[in-house]
């Protein structure tokens, strides 16, 4: 049976992250990608994960506590755009992942912006490693999710093919938006 976009994430994260690795949940949600993440590094990695909205922050905490997972991820209520301001320049990432939307349950009124989507997604492709990938599952259902998701396909198109392979995965028969997949992984150099 195929995956859905979400499932697909998981499978391409768990292909490459290994123990002692390093990587970044851009839109940290309700926080199972950060959980996820989390035990594929292992004790010795470690996951940074970015969400504007309090709500966020405290399930994903949650959830970790109940796993013992909080020594492994450092968690930050500010947007991803500042992803540069954290995580050192130096700091290889194996893996980056966004959901773009919204909070699930939540304020639908906030949303990703195209214009701070693009500088995190510029500024995880500064840290990626090798073989790295950056996934980004766009939901685009809701006002303002066509323009985000119009930025992601043309910085995905515009990347130099001798630097990454670009995947775009998507059920194209669903009805209501199903989301869209795509994944960059940087090139062995």
């Amino acid at each position: 049976m195929l995956q859905t976009a979400l499932h697909f994430s998981h499978t391409l994260l768990t292909e490459i992250l290994q123990p002692g690795d390093h990587a970044i949940d851009a839109t940290m949600g309700n926080g199972y990608d950060t959980l996820f993440m989390a035990e594929l590094v292992g004790k010795t990695g470690h996951v940074y994960s970015f969400d504007i909205q309090p709500a966020a922050l405290q399930s994903t905490k949650e959830k970790l506590a109940e796993q013992a997972l909080t020594d492994r991820v450092s968690l930050y209520l500010q947007g991803h755009e500042t992803l540069g301001n954290v995580v050192a320049p130096e700091q290889p990432i194996k893996a980056g992942i966004f959901n773009l939307g919204y909070l699930p349950k939540s304020d639908k009124a906030i949303i990703t912006l195209p214009e701070t989507t693009k500088i995190a997604m510029e500024e995880i492709l500064k840290r990626l490693a090798p073989r790295g990938r950056m996934i980004i599952v766009v939901y685009y259902g809701h006002e303002g999710g066509k323009s985000e998701l119009d930025m992601v396909q043309q910085f995905c198109q515009r990347l130099p093919q001798d630097q990454y392979n670009v995947l775009n995965y998507q059920f194209i028969n669903q009805k209501n938006n199903p989301p869209i997949l795509y994944c960059v992984e940087k090139k062995k150099c």
